[in-house]
Order: structure tokens, then sequence, then C-alpha cells
């Protein structure tokens, strides 16, 4: 690994360290939210805005710039600290998180918040979107690209299997897909609920060209994330293998925080464990 290189590495892991900090704050605040999506996303939403995409936070309607809808909108706490982060919105906005009147709503709103592509939170529905987005750019002759966000567990709605197949009927190699498979959905694990695997083979059977990283390693991510298409004439799906709850002992892997909301105590020791594996 190069030096400039490493050092674009350890940037965007403390920048995802800050994110998923101020991500809880958040949540602390508002006493409602997602944290153990946002803590399992943060990487590959990092990964996209402040290494992969094409943006300029100057001008968010820039015609050139590459879309990213976040399916999973419940996971709004991640979303809008990596906006932070990327200088679409002041820092100081997240203190308004969920707040009356607040343009931070529990579910993004393009209308309020700038490098937001899409109203989201109804799950299924960002997978149909970001077809309509890559076809659009397809059929004007654009080079952006569009990526897609979702949950493993909201891939349960059959939207996104309608959709699947759109895509690949259209050769949409402009669209990227990015499953978060943290294993975890409300309520409980995704295979004792409705089972998922064998989720390669089915992404393929659809006609994609698929590959399994490691959600977290953000090197990773930026190689598959910054090559694609894999196929030319496929659109392309990137199985993120993830932990909900990523970098908080008391959090990883456990079903009770898709909600929750962690005391005073409790976001003091994640903060602790957090600044821990950044460094």
């Amino acid at each position: 690994m190069s030096a400039k290189s490493s050092e674009q590495k350890e940037y965007l892991q403390q920048a995802a360290a800050e994110v998923r900090m101020r991500s809880l704050e958040m949540v602390h605040h508002a006493k409602v939210g997602h944290p153990g999506g946002d803590l399992s996303s943060t990487d590959v939403l990092v990964t996209l805005y402040l290494s992969v995409m094409r943006l300029d936070p100057a001008n968010p309607g820039w015609p050139d710039r590459d879309r990213f809808i976040m399916s999973k909108g419940h996971c709004s706490g991640a979303f809008y600290a990596t906006l932070a982060k990327a200088g679409f919105i002041p820092s100081s906005l997240l203190d308004t998180y969920m707040d009356p009147l607040s343009k931070l709503n529990g579910h993004p709103d393009r209308n309020k918040v700038p490098g937001v592509e899409a109203n989201t939170g109804p799950l299924g529905h960002g997978m149909p979107i970001a077809v309509g987005n890559a076809l659009a750019a397809r059929m004007k002759g654009a080079a952006w690209r569009t990526f897609v966000l979702t949950g493993d567990g909201e891939l349960q709605e059959g939207s996104n299997w309608e959709a699947a197949m759109t895509a690949a009927n259209y050769n949409l190699d402009n669209l990227v897909l990015i499953v978060d498979r943290n294993r975890i959905q409300q309520g409980d694990f995704t295979e004792k609920t409705i089972r998922m695997d064998p989720l390669r083979e089915k992404w393929e059977a659809f006609g994609w060209a698929v590959a399994e990283v490691n959600g977290h390693d953000i090197a990773e991510l930026q190689s598959v994330l910054g090559s694609a298409p894999l196929q030319p004439g496929k659109p392309t799906c990137v199985i993120a293998n993830t932990i909900k709850g990523r970098g908080v002992s008391f959090m990883e892997n456990k079903p009770e925080w898709h909600h929750g909301v962690p005391t005073a105590a409790q976001l003091e020791q994640a903060c602790t464990e957090l600044l821990g594996v950044a460094r």
C-alpha cells in the first residue's frame, strides 16, 4: 500500500469512527433511532461519500453527480452524519435530529436536506427508484452512476425483485446495489424470520454481477465500488457482510439494538470503544 493510500485509509477510518459516534449521540439526544443499522452501514456510507462517488457538496444538484439512494431510510442517523462529514449540511444541524420542525426527520426528505436524492423509509422502495435513476441516465446518455443501499431484511419486500429483473432486462451496468448484510432485522435474525441465503446465487440468477466483501474493510469497499460495473452489460450487486452494532461491544449482533437508545453511561462507553477502533 502506498503512503498516499495508507493516509487515505486512515482518514476514512477516522471519519467512520466520527460518524458512528455522532449518530449515537443523535439517537441519545432524540431518544429514538436505529443505532444497530447506523453502525453496520457506516463504512459503506463513508466510503461512497468521501472516496468513491462524484459529488459537489457546494452544488448538490450538479447534473453530472453520481446518485445515491438510502433505501434503508430508518438508518438516517448515520446518513445525516455522513452528509455532514462530506460537507452537504452543517454539523450543528445534527444537534436538531428529530426535534420538532427540524429538517432532519427520522426518514430522509429530499426537499429538506441537500444530498438526499429520494424520500425513503418504506422498505423496498429504494431499489425501484434507483432503477429509474439508472434508466434515466441511460436514456440521456449521461455518465453518472446510481448507488443504492438496502438492508438485508428489506430484501423480503417483493418490489426489490421486480426492480432486479427490470435492471437486468435493461442491462443497467450503471447501477450498483449494496446490501448491508448484517443478518439482523427488526425483532430477530433474518434467517429466523425469512431465510435469505443463498443470497449471492439469487442475485446471479436475476442476471446481476455479484461480489461479496467485508463491509467494514474500507480498502475492499473502495476497490469494488470504485471499479463498478463488475461486468459490462450487467448491474452490480455488492453483498457487504457487516456486523449490526459494529464497534460497540454491547450492541454487536444484538437484535434488541435494531431499535434502542443508549443511556448516558452507555454512550460514554460506546464512544470510548469507537475511538479505540479508529486507532
